[in-house]
């Protein structure tokens, strides 16, 4: 199983982080004109240490769908939108967890096409690319509907409920002082999550397909995956390794945000690498991980010496609550009356980090100049 992983890695992930890399750098995407920094920038995207945890692990084969996701992200970049499509669709036949992404992938086309002559063309070109590629993957259970509504039913068990264990979104974080399962049925619930996620991933979808660009386009993608992490119904530990993708690739950009962000998403994966006894790989990855984010090959402004007072006042006390709590966790055993108070203490962290990151991000898209318009051909998309 590991060699599975490990070859899966080198046959998706590995040529997708390369190819993006590659035209994010050719594209000057980032500003960094001369390149120097992308040896550091491909080391980041294949060396984060939530996805080598998870992966080898695990054995959940996330490599295979972000690999897709990420090749569909580079194809974007590159303007080769049909393959893009053909990728992201893949990718979502994969893992539906990819849908995080989708609305970050349709506003930014949808922008694009109607900037073009012939807008509801290249849309249909496009629709017809996906389409096709469902056809071709879902074509052993099209001989009926009950088959298709057989595995469509599987890739949604409902019946679960709302959450299973102690994830850092705002169901989980909240449930504290509102206990949701008890107050509403799963039909409410889901009725919930579905307004809350849309509510949240509205204002970037709709600054993309007014302005597409394609520094725009990687933050949406973050925007949108946190959107479904943080709202969205039956959300697992693991899912943080979907707004970790986008954010690794605005790392040249966003040094301090992918640091924090991979930080705290390991954090509240803690109690579950503490129960399949992956500490020693824990601990290891994380320190392989600073030891290549605080390299000198990397932007000055990723070094905390060039963080204002002001930026490491705010993270000092975060910090060293996590700190604590890693030894806590280890050490003590929470009260019998409260067996989860520590897991419940971690939560509480790291969504209070997201909603922060989540906020910046936001705020980070809709402040980008808007050099993109609807006249696109000739001009440079920045």
């Amino acid at each position: 199983m590991r060699w599975t992983v490990l070859s899966s890695d080198l046959l998706l992930f590995f040529p997708a982080a390369l190819y993006f890399v590659w035209v994010y750098c050719r594209r000057n995407v980032g500003g960094d004109k001369e390149g120097r920094s992308a040896p550091w920038l491909l080391a980041m995207i294949l060396l984060y240490p939530c996805l080598i945890l998870i992966d080898h692990g695990h054995f959940q084969y996330n490599c295979i769908s972000l690999g897709l996701t990420l090749g569909a992200i580079a194809a974007v970049l590159s303007r080769n939108e049909l393959v893009a499509s053909a990728l992201f669709s893949l990718a979502i036949n994969h893992k539906q967890m990819s849908l995080y992404f989708a609305p970050a992938f349709f506003s930014h086309l949808l922008g694009k096409c109607l900037g073009r002559q012939n807008p509801i063309f290249e849309v249909m070109k496009l629709g017809l690319v996906v389409i096709g590629t469902f056809a071709l993957v879902w074509q052993p259970y099209l001989y009926s509907l009950e088959a298709v509504m057989e595995v469509l039913s599987r890739l949604s068990p409902f019946e679960r409920g709302k959450y299973e264990d102690y994830v850092a979104n705002f169901w989980c974080s909240t449930s504290i002082f509102i206990k949701w399962k008890r107050l509403f049925p799963i039909q409410s619930m889901k009725f919930l999550s579905l307004i809350a996620t849309v509510s949240a991933f509205l204002p970037s979808f709709i600054r993309q397909v007014k302005a597409p660009s394609d520094r725009g386009f990687l933050y949406a993608l973050l925007n949108s995956s946190f959107s479904f992490y943080l709202f969205s119904y039956q959300v697992h530990e693991k899912s943080i390794l979907l707004p970790l993708l986008p954010a690794s690739l605005l790392a040249l950009e966003e040094p301090l945000l992918f640091g924090w962000l991979m930080y705290y998403a390991l954090l509240s994966m803690y109690p579950l690498l503490c129960r399949d006894h992956l500490i020693l790989q824990y601990i290891s990855v994380l320190a392989l991980f600073g030891f290549i984010f605080y390299s000198p090959d990397g932007r000055s402004g990723m070094r905390a010496n060039s963080f204002s007072i002001r930026k490491r006042a705010l993270m000092t006390l975060p910090l060293l609550c996590s700190f604590i709590l890693h030894v806590i966790y280890l050490s003590l055993r929470p009260p019998k009356k409260y067996p989860f108070l520590f897991e419940a203490m971690i939560m509480l962290l790291c969504f209070s980090q997201f909603v922060i990151l989540t906020l910046h991000t936001n705020t980070k898209q809709l402040m980008l100049p808007d050099c993109s318009t609807r006249t696109e051909r000739g001009k440079k998309d920045l």
